[in-house]
């Protein structure tokens, strides 16, 4: 294989990943696109030119390789959570993972963007599988887990658009009332709508809300935009905070400073840098907080994630322009501790998270 031009940098460390595939009992192949995009080495693509080891490589004419690391799980009956994937746009192979607790009466809709830098990730990972039917019993909701395009075949502002394009399905599903959805339609409280997601996910969330939020209250209805919920919210900028210069991270750490800066030059627009609003919406230029309609936020922040700083920041002007803002901080835990359970504190904090969630979305 030739030899990168940059050096790899690896985002899961073997430590996890062995760990994580001894919990799962199986590789479960998914609906739709499990996007293993893994080659058999036979053609030659050139050199690498980015690489985060054991996830993403991308060589010189534009292929990419995303090895099946993470295990997928398959639709399943869970803790009385149904889950099914229904697809939503075919030319883009958009699709979703819905889950259903068995609530008597009508629930919340909440709509997930899972993490992975943009770049890489599944609605079909175990691991969000697992964290997200936990969440629809917990919390009493409705989730849609959007399986949205990746960069950087895809670059941003597509995985925008496909957050756009899903809230406007589910708003024509909701007036059409289709006889094939109606096992989760009819127990949808559409006038409670969050969107949420985790790292990059949460970024996701943060930028589709803001679209369809500030549009036009009538641009979505029946549906209507209650609250954002930003896990570890996946933001930069050319200036380091010292939280990124200088956390103490945990030894099996889930994202290092190198591995944030490959996953921008990977997702945003070619020639852009981490000022461009979409990465940094607190940059000069970017259009002011104070001018956005938002509705409520709820942001989870990790004490050893090296976006503390920069999620502390970003909620601290979310509090000075007027809106409302509850942010939550886990202690000893650093990034992506609910999904991948690398820390001897993870399943205490993820079950506050649980709880602050449910509160948040039952408010």
């Amino acid at each position: 294989m030739p030899q990168s031009t940059f050096k790899s940098q690896p985002l899961l460390p073997k430590t996890i990943l062995i760990s994580y595939l001894m919990r799962s009992k199986r590789m479960a192949a998914i609906s739709f696109n499990p996007r293993l995009n893994v080659q058999g080495g036979r053609k030659n693509h050139g050199v690498v030119v980015e690489e985060i080891a054991g996830l993403i490589r991308v060589y010189g004419d534009g292929h990419v390789e995303r090895p099946p690391i993470i295990p997928s799980a398959p639709c399943m009956v869970t803790n009385g959570v149904v889950s099914k994937d229904v697809a939503i746009e075919k030319f883009t192979n958009l699709w979703t993972r819905i889950y259903v607790p068995s609530y008597s009466s009508k629930m919340p809709l909440l709509v997930y963007f899972h993490g992975g830098g943009f770049c890489v990730g599944s609605a079909s990972w175990r691991c969000y599988h697992e964290f997200l039917a936990a969440l629809a019993s917990k919390a009493g909701c409705i989730v849609l887990s959007l399986n949205y395009r990746l960069a950087p075949e895809n670059r941003l502002p597509a995985a925008y658009d496909d957050g756009i394009n899903t809230l406007m399905w589910v708003k024509q599903e909701a007036r059409n009332g289709a006889n094939e959805h109606k096992w989760w339609l009819n127990q949808c409280r559409f006038s409670s709508l969050f969107l949420a997601g985790d790292s990059a996910g949460a970024n996701i969330a943060y930028n589709v809300a803001i679209r369809s939020y500030g549009i036009s209250g009538s641009s979505i209805k029946p549906l209507i935009l209650k609250g954002i919920i930003l896990i570890q919210p996946f933001f930069g900028g050319e200036e380091r905070t010292i939280s990124e210069m200088h956390a103490t991270q945990p030894a099996n750490s889930a994202l290092s400073l190198s591995v944030f800066d490959t996953y921008w030059r990977l997702s945003l627009p070619l020639g852009a840098d981490r000022d461009h609003p979409w990465c940094n919406p607190l940059a000069e230029g970017a259009t002011t907080l104070r001018e956005l309609k938002l509705p409520a936020a709820m942001v989870c922040i990790s004490e050893k994630d090296i976006l503390k700083d920069r999620n502390l920041e970003f909620c601290n002007a979310l509090a000075s322009s007027g809106k409302w803002v509850e942010t939550r901080m886990y202690e000893g835990v650093g990034h992506a501790f609910q999904i991948l359970h690398n820390s001897q504190f993870s399943q205490i904090r993820t079950q506050e998270m649980m709880s602050h969630l449910k509160a948040f979305i039952k408010q």
